[in-house]
């Protein structure tokens, strides 16, 4: 009978938690803005967050607004055509009016949802109720008070840990399908401001009119410069090729070492045809790979760089520093490459990091430091004693360290000195079944004239089974940054 009697209890709260939580996934709302017209709605089962998307271009902002496991989700449906025009002639809006229609929209739809949440919860749980009393049971007022219990807490939940609190910093950009690269240069060119939330939604509804209106004239860097995508750690995932290609869009693509898992003659054909995505890709060898993909590699056209220069198709070697895109380049293949023709099967030993092999490559690199613009290197492990004397002697000139191998994304800074880890581009390995891992690269854009300088770095994470695509954009001042990681 006990047993009985709680498992009527937990169906009323269960049942209604779902009558809750089905309205929070369903209830939505239009509302006019002076420029817009904008659709409020939530989606439960994500991370806490406030997300703005504007179908239009694509694109998306999300911040880590939210305490309830669910996005507050904005999206733009309507521009109001007149309003785009106006500001796009008369550069002027009425900014205070904006933004108190964005929070009063906000404000009203979430009363609504409170109330909404309360009443689908409250006859979710009473017609449950009614439905499991049974004579030998709980009685049904016990029933009933129970539901309205559970009904008062979620709702008093989703009222106090829905609404957004805090300053809206570290945004997160996102676009449907592997194009967030050009959702973020486009980006450049809206006027954006992200300490409240009324102003962030300024910026993206009164900054979008001018973006479709007069795409690049308020642009805060260069328009169209140039760009190099950051890939590592593929793993024999060929099936990230044509999103690298997509990615990458014609310029230079780096491959910071493990392209594959052995580096077996048969690995190396199936994975050469990387050489043709960038124009050009450059590649180091990390701790998976061989002498024999190296050589495959260097056949197909690409630029294979090691410790002693550029590995020619014909096996000897080249300059140390070569020009990629304007950019001066040197790259350090992995110590534990497996050099040994033949032998890519065997068992191959967990890499450690030694103080020996960060002497050897603090030794290569001394000699290259006023020679190079960038330097590629699977191992990151193997800069610590170059970044901590570079550190107290910041270089005369920016130096940009590309690595991968630890499969996190990464991006630190220091005064002259930026290093980038792209995460794993093969998600782990084939068919991103061997970890659950999304596809992460990363994009560098910079400056040559008069010298190179870093100007900002992308993080983009794509989802191997629909394409959608998240990015973290950060802007770059090499030139006034303290020692430190970010």
């Amino acid at each position: 009978m006990r047993l009985r009697a709680a498992l009527a209890l937990l169906l009323v709260v269960a049942a209604t938690l779902a009558g809750g939580v089905l309205a929070l996934a369903t209830f939505r709302q239009d509302k006019e803005l002076p420029v817009a017209t904008v659709r409020l709605s939530v989606q439960p089962g994500e991370h806490g967050a406030l997300g703005i998307y504007v179908p239009l271009v694509d694109w998306g902002v999300r911040f880590g607004a939210v305490r309830l496991p669910v996005q507050l989700r904005i999206d733009v449906r309507r521009i109001d055509r007149a309003a785009a025009e106006r500001i796009a002639r008369n550069r002027t809006v009425d900014v205070q009016q904006v933004r108190a229609a964005a929070t009063d929209a906000i404000r009203d739809y979430l009363r609504a949802l409170v109330v909404v949440v309360l009443v689908a919860s409250l006859l979710a749980g009473g017609v449950t109720a009614f439905a499991v009393r049974a004579r030998r049971g709980p009685r049904v007022r016990w029933l009933l008070t129970t539901a309205a219990g559970t009904a008062l807490i979620g709702t008093a939940a989703v009222g106090l840990l829905l609404p957004p609190r805090g300053a809206l910093d570290d945004p997160t950009y996102f676009a449907h399908g592997a194009d967030i690269p050009q959702a973020l240069q486009a980006l450049e060119t809206v006027n954006r401001s992200v300490g409240t939330l009324s102003e962030e939604l300024d910026a993206q509804l009164v900054g979008l009119a001018r973006l479709v209106l007069a795409p690049g004239e308020r642009g805060t860097l260069p328009s169209g410069g140039p760009r190099l995508t950051l890939a590592s750690d593929v793993h024999n995932n060929v099936l990230v090729l044509p999103t690298l290609r997509r990615i990458a869009a014609g310029g230079p693509l780096f491959i910071a070492g493990d392209l594959t898992d052995r580096g077996t003659p048969l690995e190396a054909s199936v994975t050469r045809d990387v050489a043709a995505i960038g124009e050009p890709t450059v590649f180091v060898t990390g701790n998976h790979d061989s002498a024999t993909l190296e050589r495959s590699l260097a056949r197909a056209g690409a630029i294979v760089l090691t410790r002693w220069g550029r590995l020619l198709p014909d096996g000897s070697y080249g300059a140390q520093v070569v020009d990629v895109a304007g950019l001066r380049v040197a790259g350090y293949d992995d110590p534990f490459t497996r050099r040994e023709p033949g032998r890519e099967r065997g068992a191959r030993p967990e890499p450690r990091t030694t103080q020996e092999l960060q002497d050897a490559f603090a030794r290569w690199f001394a000699p290259l430091q006023a020679r190079v613009d960038v330097v590629m290197v699977h191992e990151p492990a193997l800069l610590e004693p170059v970044l901590r004397g570079l550190a107290e002697r910041p270089p005369d000139h920016p130096i940009a360290f590309l690595v991968g191998h630890t499969h996190e994304q990464e991006l630190r800074t220091q005064r002259n000195v930026v290093v980038l880890n792209g995460g794993t581009a093969g998600g782990g390995g084939t068919g991103n079944l061997a970890e659950s891992q999304p596809i992460g690269v990363a994009q560098l854009r910079y400056a040559l004239r008069p010298s190179f300088q870093p100007l900002a770095a992308d993080l983009v994470t794509v989802d191997p089974g629909n394409g959608d695509a998240t990015a973290r954009h950060e802007r770059l001042d090499l030139s006034s940054t303290a020692s430190g990681s970010r």
